[in-house]
């Protein structure tokens, strides 16, 4: 099984990339953005939990998030992995992803983060907002918070990562097949 977390700041590539190793490899990306829309969509026993600590402002509390990724975890009792887009974001919630993992029988196999300059994120974010309907896309005050925010919260992880030995930074500019042979490069040494 190869488990994936996929990281790299807003903007980029890890959607695009997420698509594309999905196939390769035959792995279930889940990202956490996705899960908590469906389970408050849904309104699920998880979604409205969720939501009533959204709803007052507040951070969802890892329990309940993990509690989603082992939902949809189980729902692909049968997949070959899974990609975690946009989960774990900090040490607490990387070592409850390796319980939840390793409760299944499996671990993260590597940490594949994608790097990119700033100004080549900002240049993109700002190109991707014209058609995005984004907000947070189109300003680019609010775009330069989002990538220090990603920086502030992602060091720890390269360092916790690092020490496992499962942290691969992978030059996330030029084409989309380039990127994607890169990360395959990694992928396919497991």
């Amino acid at each position: 099984m190869i488990n994936v977390v996929l990281f790299g700041p807003p903007g980029a590539g890890k959607g695009t990339q997420a698509e594309f190793l999905k196939e390769k490899y035959q792995l279930v990306h889940i990202s956490t953005g996705d899960v908590f829309r469906f389970n408050i969509k849904n309104a699920t026993e998880l979604g409205v939990l969720a939501k009533s600590y959204i709803d007052k402002g507040q951070l969802v509390p890892d329990e309940v998030t993990i509690d989603m990724l082992n939902a949809e975890v189980d729902k692909n009792s049968d997949a070959k992995g899974f990609i975690f887009d946009g989960f774990p974001r900090t040490e607490a919630q990387a070592n409850a992803l390796g319980k939840l993992l390793v409760s299944k029988q499996t671990d993260v196999t590597a940490m594949v983060a994608l790097e990119v300059e700033d100004e080549v994120l900002v240049k993109r974010l700002l190109e991707r907002g014209k058609t995005s309907g984004r907000a947070d896309d189109a300003d680019e005050s609010v775009i330069r918070n989002r990538i220090k925010v990603y920086y502030a919260e992602t060091a720890i992880l390269k360092g916790y990562y690092e020490k496992q030995s499962k942290y691969y930074g992978i030059d996330g500019v030029g084409s989309i097949p380039e990127i994607t042979e890169r990360i395959s490069a990694v992928l396919d040494t497991f």
